[in-house]
Parts: C-alpha cells; sequence; structure tokens
C-alpha cells in the first residue's frame, strides 16, 4: 500500500512535468511527417475501412449498419494498443535519458499514456462527427464517454507499471506484450459480437478481459445505447477491482526494482 501511494504521490506532485513531456512526445513523433498528428487520423481512417470491407462484407456480411458499431469500438484499440506497446518499453528505451536526469521514473509512462490520450480525443472526435453522419447523432448518453476515456487511462496506467518494469528487467517480456496485444485484439468485441443468451459461458469467459468493459462502454455512450456502468453495475466494480489489483502489484514492482533499473542497460 506504501508503493502505491508514493506513486500516486508522485503523478500528482509532477503533473506539470507528465503534461509538459507528453506534449513533447507527440511532437517529436510527428516531427518528420508532413501532415504531422493527421496520420493519427489517416491511418486509423484506412484500417477501418479495410476491416468494414473484409468483415462487414467478405466474412460477416452485415454491410453499411456493421460501419458505426465497428468505428464505436475499434476507436478505443486505436490508444489502447500503442498504448500498452509503448509503456512496456518506455522505462527501458529511456535508461540513458533517466540516468542523467532527476524525476521520478514512474511519471513515464504516464507522459507516454498521455501522448496517446491527445491523440486519442482528436480522433475520437471525428468518430463522433462520421457516426453523426451514418445517423447516429450525439444522445444523453454520450456525457458518460469521459467515465470511459478515465478508466482506460487507469487500466493502461496500472497495466502499464508492471508491464514498464518487468520488460526493463526480462526484455522478452516487452516482445511477449506485442505477440500478446495480437491475439487480445481478437479476444477483444472489436470486430465480432456474441449473444449472452446463445453463448453464455463463453461470454462470461471474455468479459474477464477489462478491454470488453471498456469497448462496450463506448458502444454504449457514442450508439445511445444505455448507461452501461449502471445497468452492468456489477461488472463495473469488477473492471475497477482488476484495476486496483493492477496498480498494487505494479506501484510495488516498479518501487521495488527502480533504483536498479540502470544496472539493466
Amino acid at each position: 500500500m506504501s508503493s502505491a501511494l508514493t506513486v500516486l504521490k508522485e503523478q500528482i506532485n509532477n503533473f506539470y512535468l507528465v503534461r509538459r513531456l507528453s506534449v513533447y512526445e507527440v511532437k517529436s513523433a510527428n516531427s518528420n511527417n508532413y501532415l504531422g498528428i493527421l496520420w493519427e487520423i489517416i491511418n486509423p481512417m484506412i484500417q477501418i475501412a479495410i476491416y468494414w470491407f473484409v468483415f462487414g462484407f467478405i466474412i460477416l456480411n452485415r454491410g453499411e449498419h456493421f460501419l458505426p458499431w465497428l468505428m464505436a469500438g475499434i476507436v478505443v484499440w486505436f490508444f489502447v494498443n500503442p498504448s500498452i506497446t509503448q509503456t512496456s518499453k518506455s522505462v527501458f528505451s529511456r535508461l540513458n535519458m533517466v540516468s542523467k536526469m532527476s524525476f521520478p521514473m514512474s511519471v513515464i509512462p504516464s507522459y507516454v499514456i498521455f501522448a496517446k490520450l491527445y491523440q486519442h480525443l482528436v480522433l475520437l472526435g471525428v468518430i463522433i462527427i462520421l457516426l453523426g453522419f451514418t445517423g447516429y447523432l450525439p444522445t444523453v448518453y454520450i456525457i458518460q464517454l469521459p467515465y470511459y476515456v478515465v478508466a482506460t487511462v487507469a487500466l493502461l496506467f496500472s497495466f502499464g507499471l508492471i508491464s514498464s518494469t518487468l520488460s526493463t528487467i526480462i526484455r522478452d517480456f516487452h516482445n511477449m506484450i506485442v505477440s500478446l496485444m495480437k491475439v487480445l485484439f481478437y479476444l477483444t468485441p472489436i470486430l465480432w459480437v456474441l449473444d449472452a443468451k446463445d453463448h453464455p459461458v463463453i461470454v462470461n469467459i471474455m468479459k474477464l478481459n477489462p478491454l470488453y468493459y471498456i469497448v462496450d462502454g463506448y458502444r454504449a455512450s457514442l450508439l445511445g445505447e444505455s448507461w452501461y456502468l449502471i445497468v452492468n453495475w456489477e461488472y463495473t466494480l469488477y473492471f475497477w477491482a482488476v484495476v486496483i489489483v493492477f496498480f498494487l502489484i505494479g506501484s510495488s514492482l516498479h518501487v521495488r526494482f527502480r533504483d536498479r533499473f540502470v544496472d539493466f542497460k
């Protein structure tokens, strides 16, 4: 518990530093491109078009109604996937910088996630506009969307503490994370949907994945379906229990090993 409080205080006390570093991260990532941050919109749009064609018409044959459903769910993945893979390597890829500067190492995963958050918010705005053109105008349910954004950041940071620590100690762990994310994409209801009445056991197993909660919550908010966090309050409690467990484990590992990170250069 003391480790968790230490990490939490470091995030609060260094929030200004996290914000500055995250802005620098965004600028440096797009500095060599003529279109800059626009690529953070162009690339997802190309992938959405491909998935819409392949899964909407060829494999699942769900037609045009598949597009808004796809966009409302996959927008989360474009935030989660790069955040998890890059926070995993965030510490060991910056060990040279860390050894020359004095600031809490726990802010490194934070500012990497915040850099991706800025890009996510831009893409999310574009998706909301596109959904309006497909007939899904914002409803009152959209006011729960900020909650799911915060929930996603909390999950990413909690898991990021674990992955960044283990990847620094054991570099193979980062490769495992990259491979796991490829599998997780198809284990999360982004391209498919199962009826809980027809497949209750499979759906319950799939719901052990906390990203299931996030994706369904985004869809409920963007497509105006329900107050998902209230209707599924048991699932909400499960999600936050997972986040808390991840945070307690991650902060404990991070505080325990961070003084020795430089030794793993």
